[in-house]
């Protein structure tokens, strides 16, 4: 029996027969599936790490891979319950994957965090600091995963768990990546801005002013990491395509950025000084027929960005 075609792209979903067959859920049987709890063995980490190197990453991302760890509830029986801070990168690249796949099928993400909130924190910290972690050690493609997630946790403000974590990235606390100059002529626009920013320099500890910073700066070095990515891209020869779909996406979170009200108040002056629209549009990926997608973004960026 063939597998039908559900969801965006029409990607075949395995059927009951494959799933049923596949090495997945024979792991599930043994490790995770609820109805085969009272004789689980014990949490192996090695377990995940087989499943990332051979059933995700090791088949580049399928899709039909990853169906099939859903539908096993693999991260809300596994993954997350699991999770302790100093995780593997593949512990936490699968529960971001994982993540991105709930999202892309539209069902119940942040239940089972709800449930077990107390490592969220951590988790997130984690993902943060994976954006500018070697490629050797998380490819484009993986970091591509984590911009996804990233999105999807600036879109689940309505979610305190998310809300916690995003508003220390976008808060007026992030004017510290401005110019000294630009940063005063903004706060001579909006005196009350200045009155804020002083009582956050005074409520600030200096034990945790380097994490504090840390975060401050994210978006911005974000950024300029973005920037550096896309100044490789030359208007011929070869371009590898993690690299334009790390550019691609990278633009659709700052247009969501820019799209939602608790983010783009402080953000938008952030985006604007480091001129990141204009070297979007002299960058050379907007002259390559694979940068349609990318300039077609731009465009419809830029307008919410004048709007704003």
């Amino acid at each position: 029996m063939a597998g039908q075609t559900s969801g965006p792209g029409n990607i075949a979903v395995p059927t009951i027969e494959q799933i049923s067959a596949d090495r997945i859920t024979e792991l599930a049987e043994k490790y995770w599936a609820p109805h085969s709890k009272e004789k689980h063995l014990d949490f192996d980490p090695n377990v995940i790490e087989d499943i990332y190197m051979q059933d995700i990453r090791g088949s580049n991302f399928s899709i039909r891979r990853i169906m099939v760890l859903e539908f096993s509830q693999y991260l809300e029986n596994y993954l997350w319950p699991n999770y302790k801070p100093g995780a593997s990168y593949s512990h936490m690249l699968s529960i971001v994957i994982m993540v991105n796949e709930k999202f892309r099928e539209r069902v119940q993400v942040w239940q089972a965090f709800r449930k077990l909130d107390e490592h969220f924190p951590d988790f997130f910290q984690q993902v943060l600091r994976a954006c500018f972690e070697d490629e050797l050690l998380i490819n484009l493609r993986e970091q591509t995963s984590l911009l996804f997630f990233l999105n999807h946790c600036f879109n689940s403000m309505e979610e305190a768990l998310c809300r916690d974590q995003v508003k220390r990235l976008v808060s007026l606390s992030m004017w510290i990546s401005l110019q000294p100059a630009r940063r005063e002529y903004e706060f001579r626009k909006y005196p009350k801005w200045k009155k804020y920013w002083k009582a956050i320099q005074r409520k600030d500890k200096p034990e945790q002013m380097e994490m504090l910073t840390w975060e401050r700066t994210f978006l911005h070095r974000l950024m300029l990491k973005f920037l550096s990515i896309l100044d490789t891209i030359t208007v011929d020869g070869i371009c590898p395509n993690d690299k334009i779909h790390y550019c691609e996406r990278f633009l659709e979170l700052l247009i969501d950025l820019e799209a939602l009200l608790p983010t783009r108040r402080f953000f938008n002056t952030v985006l604007d000084d480091c001129h990141l629209v204009v070297r979007c549009q002299l960058s050379a990926l907007i002259k390559r027929p694979e940068g349609h997608l990318f300039s077609q973004s731009l465009i419809s960026g830029r307008v919410n960005i004048l709007q704003n």
